[in-house]
């Protein structure tokens, strides 16, 4: 009976270990069937699982940060008014001397007309014209500044007509910020020009262009998007308005792969986009010992816009970044045409499930250290009751052997 209380407990122990195996075994990260449930049950913080399709792929392609879609505007800008603090030229003419302006004895004179000393726009939007009570320019074009001044000396000038001309703009500005070679704060082009233009203004980037970042900022509105963007997709390189701000700042993108990669670790992209499949090749590909091809997961926040559009109901969330988590299949072979057009995001992260035979092999070697565990002073104590018992068993025949033949035999 003793010895079968010992034989018992390393079926016990295997049996607490069954029931608690998914716990308490070491691994990289969630299961495939984790992931799967964690939708249906409370969580810290819900997310949300979307299957990686042809469909889905182009619904990221279409909403992928832009400038084209955040300024819809496409338009030139329109014509520069004049603000508080510009500096303005007027020039009068007259059709004849003896007028307003040109006395009929004026003697010898380069023309028919004069021209007033450089003034600023006042702080009530004005400026000074002689004979009028100040003339309106705060929001208005230069012909529209001429045609207020003629209306005002029409009737007392011969045939006026006027000139306006801008003489140093300080309002519609733009401004040029970060790591460019000349930042700098300058007059918006009358002609209207395009971010790479005015960003050639200020020198251009610093850096390599695969990691730098474009911020432009414009009324209430801020968007960021890769400096590559604006190269390789004409659409973002949209004209500048005056009184934009544009910052140019590097920061390298990066991603995270975790679980059954090769080699897991935080990777730089090196190139201002990659696909998810250039990204799972940066990880060193899938561990053909531990992975499970068909569960590569990655994580990622997405606008409510665009996670409406994906079919996820939004409702349920009160943020305005949804969690998503996309899956991709590798065993079937169209996943990875779909992961060569799924572009990775910065900060994006990268998971690869374990196989489910790689947790039970797993379990299977976490059995086997435990029955060791409780076998091995079994098997010690069972050694040592037979070496004990050998040698009393030789002692015995010692003893035996010893008195048959250290007596003499008596002769007869």
């Amino acid at each position: 009976m003793r010895w079968q209380g010992f034989f018992a407990i390393p079926i016990v122990v295997s049996a607490l270990g069954c029931t608690s195996g998914c716990t308490v075994m070491p691994t990289s990260g969630p299961a495939v069937q984790d992931v799967v449930e964690g939708t249906n049950r409370p969580v810290s913080v819900a997310y949300e699982l979307v299957r990686l399709t042809p469909q889905v792929v182009q619904i990221l392609s279409v909403k992928a940060p832009s400038f084209a879609s955040a300024f819809s505007d496409r338009r030139v800008p329109a014509e520069i008014r004049f603000g508080v603090g510009d500096v303005v030229a007027v020039t009068i003419f007259e059709a004849a001397a003896g007028g307003l302006f040109i006395p009929s004895e004026a003697g010898v004179r380069p023309g028919n007309f004069i021209t007033l000393p450089n003034q600023a726009v006042d702080h009530d939007g004005n400026i000074s014209v002689p004979y009028t009570s100040g003339i309106r320019a705060l929001g208005r074009t230069p012909p529209e500044v001429q045609q207020a001044i003629v209306d005002a000396l029409k009737s007392r000038a011969i045939e006026p007509q006027v000139v306006v001309s801008l003489v140093d703009q300080r309002t519609s500005l733009i401004s040029v910020l970060g790591e460019v070679r000349a930042p700098s704060r300058f007059p918006a082009s009358a002609a209207g020009e395009h971010l790479l233009d005015t960003i050639t203004r200020a020198g251009g980037p610093s850096g390599q262009g695969f990691d730098t970042w474009v911020m432009l900022e414009r009324g209430h509105r801020r968007e960021i998007v890769p400096f590559g963007a604006l190269v390789y997709n004409p659409s973002n390189n949209i004209f500048t308005h005056p009184n934009d701000t544009i910052y140019v700042y590097r920061e390298p993108q990066t991603f995270v792969a975790f679980g059954a990669t090769g080699k897991q670790g935080q990777y730089t992209f090196d190139a201002w986009r990659i696909s998810l499949a250039e990204a799972v090749g940066k990880a060193s590909g899938l561990d053909d010992t531990k992975a499970e091809p068909g569960a590569v997961f990655l994580y990622r926040g997405e606008p409510r816009e665009v996670a409406r559009l994906l079919g996820i109901d939004v409702s349920k969330y009160n943020s305005p970044i949804i969690p998503v988590i996309y899956n991709v299949n590798f065993r079937d072979p169209s996943g990875y045409f779909l992961a060569v057009q799924m572009q990775v995001r910065n900060k994006d992260v990268l998971y690869v499930s374990n196989a489910t035979t790689v947790e039970a092999t797993k379990f299977m070697n976490y059995v086997r250290l435990i029955v060791g565990t409780v076998n091995d002073p079994i098997v010690a104590a069972t050694n040592v009751y037979i070496l004990k018992g050998l040698a009393q068993g030789t002692s015995s025949a010692s003893i035996v052997s010893g008195g048959s033949t250290g007596v003499a035999a008596p002769t007869p």
